[in-house]
């Protein structure tokens, strides 16, 4: 991607996912680990359709199973986060940047008219940001490690 001018004054959907990938709340963190992997996310959604409850992230995971808890029996809505950081479809990247700084995350949610839309993470906006000053034949979308 090589944005014209600020890539900051682009809408943040322009990063974002066209799925958002979700779990339910009673999915073990087995279940959650084996959904990141298949879906390639660092993040999921728990929820459906109907409402959202919470994100878990690989840190979250990372920070259960470091603490002992087992991973048949925790569930994705034991260690999700519930106080959530949203914003809407509109939004710029630089907009989105800030209120990540701001609230101290790494995942935003991304609605339109009430709606969950997408979810983008702190390194979507970095690739932004980092293929705008990228000569034009680097690649800077590489794989996530």
């Amino acid at each position: 991607m090589s944005p014209q001018g600020n890539p900051g004054s682009l809408p943040v959907t322009v990063v974002s996912a066209d799925a958002v990938a979700r779990i339910a709340p009673g999915a073990t963190l087995r279940q959650v680990a084996e959904a990141m992997v298949e879906g390639d996310v660092g993040a999921l959604v728990v929820g459906d359709d109907a409402g959202v409850s919470g994100v878990v992230s690989e840190r979250d995971l990372v920070r259960a199973m470091a603490a002992g808890q087992d991973a048949t029996t925790t569930t994705a809505g034991d260690i999700a986060h519930t106080e959530l950081v949203r914003c809407e479809s509109d939004a710029t990247v630089a907009e989105v940047a800030t209120e990540m700084m701001e609230e101290y995350v790494r995942h935003v949610l991304i609605e339109e008219d009430g709606r969950l839309v997408g979810i983008v993470s702190a390194r979507d906006l970095l690739g932004v940001y980092a293929a705008a000053d990228a000569p034009p034949d680097a690649d800077v979308g590489g794989e996530e490690a």
